[in-house]
């Protein structure tokens, strides 16, 4: 795992950022800016956030394959992760206030596991 990390980040912040104001022919600093922090220990994400992202076969899954370093997503079935994550997901199936089909989706989406991670 690596530590001192600032920011994981989910598929949303790419996903949103490719579709609204940071689109790669638009703003190719943010994209830049992305990697820059990256090498700089700031910011990282999720191996399941990449798998995400790579379904899309478009011009992020381009970036993703070979723009962002390696070691810019990284493992997250590290120990500690996993434990992180199975407590999250026992809370959230133990709470009667969530539908089941949320719960299914919480456990599913790589979103719980960015959390785990960041937990972690």
């Amino acid at each position: 795992m690596i530590h001192g990390m600032n920011f994981v980040l989910d598929a949303n912040v790419f996903i949103e950022a490719k579709r609204r104001y940071y689109a790669f022919d638009l703003c190719p600093g943010f994209w830049e800016a992305l990697r820059w922090h990256h090498a700089r220990g700031e910011l990282v994400s999720i191996d399941r956030v990449k798998d995400e992202l790579k379904k899309g076969k478009d011009d992020l899954t381009d970036w993703v394959n070979n723009r962002m370093p390696d070691g810019g997503f990284v493992a997250s079935d590290e120990a500690d992760v996993v434990e992180w994550y199975g407590k999250m997901v026992a809370w959230v199936q133990a709470e009667p206030q969530y539908f089941d089909e949320a719960k299914a989706e919480f456990a599913r989406v790589p979103d719980a596991w960015v959390t785990a991670y960041a937990k972690a």
